[in-house]
């Protein structure tokens, strides 16, 4: 039975999306909801697996090639691979061997000899556990990761003359041209502006140690990190200043009457801002848990597109990297951003005398067409003042 593999459903959103990987040959044995493509728009990557098992008999789109919403891609035969997969195989065995040379008359799979090239590993060193001694991609995987004898020679390809001068030319993944898309038209079609704080981050870290086990322990085991508490700060000072809350359409100004506040998270594919809606209705722990949820789906590229989608306000954090200050780019059509940095201990002049503190700069973005600098100022010293005295919050003063 033929199957067509088509191309997942876009949102509005997104009008097309580019074929980056196929994970399977033609021919190739496939098991039911095992990876087959991958499918990369402008947000996020998308996955098509296998709808049962078989084996693909047909490629329509290549690598780099556009697809649109529910196009077909290729065909699919169901039933099949045990039989194909053999002499797909066989055909691919001159280039295991080229790639290969002192394999033998080893074969390794197609999925093996790509993940090898990428990892850098000699296949000649890899042990295959599939059918007939051939090298499957998890052998590859193993291979990668762990301390082999074989590590030295598989430097010892790479190594160059001395003066020799390397170059690597890689296309730019859909992802990262529109990230580079956006940034370059931020800076080029807004007054950005920023404006700097710094806060002392002693109180939060008091009441972080003293309740943390509690906390956990009360919200099943969310952890009480920072970034809840600075989202929280957050929701409570775009409620006092609504126009850092708003975004420009045309010659409009919309000004929203909710707080959807993306957090910035780098992944793999690079950088992403999964959002938090409706934060004004999350309690702390609603906010650690959904941030580290979202986290953890941006680093495995499990995200939808929905779920990056909108947005009114964006908090990033280049403290977790070791940034000590920076200026945060826009994420248009928001009209600020606010960017967290790392807690460094200074020496601060507190009544008169100096104490050594746990200090942090913060950073606000905006666009100064639609907010004035008392605005942001103000916007800024509201989330400092909440963040060194957390009961603000709670009382919303």
């Amino acid at each position: 039975m033929t199957i067509e593999i088509k191309a997942p459903t876009f949102p509005e959103s997104v009008q097309d999306g580019t074929v980056a990987t196929w994970h399977k040959k033609p021919g190739e044995a496939v098991s039911r909801d095992e990876l087959i493509v991958d499918i990369e728009t402008d947000k996020v990557v998308l996955e098509v697996v296998a709808p049962a098992d078989g084996a693909l008999s047909e490629i329509i789109k290549d690598e780099g090639d556009t697809v649109l919403s529910n196009e077909v891609i290729a065909k699919f035969e169901e039933g099949a691979g045990s039989a194909a997969a053999p002499a797909e195989e066989k055909a691919e065995a001159p280039a295991a061997e080229a790639i290969a040379p002192a394999t033998g008359d080893k074969i390794a799979m197609p999925s093996a000899k790509k993940m090898a090239a990428e990892k850098g590993v000699d296949l000649a060193g890899v042990e295959g556990t599939g059918k007939g001694g051939r090298v499957l991609k998890e052998d590859v995987m193993k291979a990668g990761t762990a301390p082999a004898a074989t590590a030295p020679a598989a430097v010892a390809e790479v190594v160059v003359a001395p003066g020799e001068r390397v170059e690597k030319r890689v296309p730019m993944t859909r992802m990262r041209k529109r990230i580079a898309e956006r940034l370059l038209d931020a800076s080029q079609s807004t007054a950005m502006l920023t404006t700097f704080n710094e806060v002392n981050m002693k109180p939060v870290m008091d009441l972080r140690k003293n309740y943390k086990d509690l906390f956990e322990k009360t919200h099943n085991g969310t952890r009480l990190g920072f970034m809840g508490f600075f989202v929280k700060a957050a929701v409570e000072a775009l409620k006092r200043y609504p126009a850092v809350n708003a975004s420009i359409d045309g010659n409009d100004i919309v000004y929203h009457g909710y707080q959807d506040i993306g957090v910035a998270v780098s992944s793999p594919k690079g950088l992403v801002v999964p959002i938090l809606r409706n934060a004004e209705n999350m309690g702390l722990a609603d906010m650690e848990n959904n941030i580290r949820d979202l986290g953890i789906r941006a680093r495995d590229g499990k995200l939808s597109i929905e779920e990056m989608t909108g947005g009114t306000f964006t908090i990033t954090n280049g403290g977790v990297f070791g940034s000590l200050l920076s200026t945060p780019i826009l994420n248009p059509p928001q009209t600020a951003i606010l960017g967290m940095h790392k807690i460094q201990e200074r020496p601060m002049a507190v009544d008169g005398k100096v104490e050594i503190l746990p200090m942090m700069y913060l950073a606000l973005s905006y666009d100064h067409r639609l907010i004035d600098g008392k605005e942001a100022v103000g916007f800024l010293v509201a989330i400092k003042e909440m963040i060194e005295d957390p009961a603000r919050i709670l009382l919303e003063v």
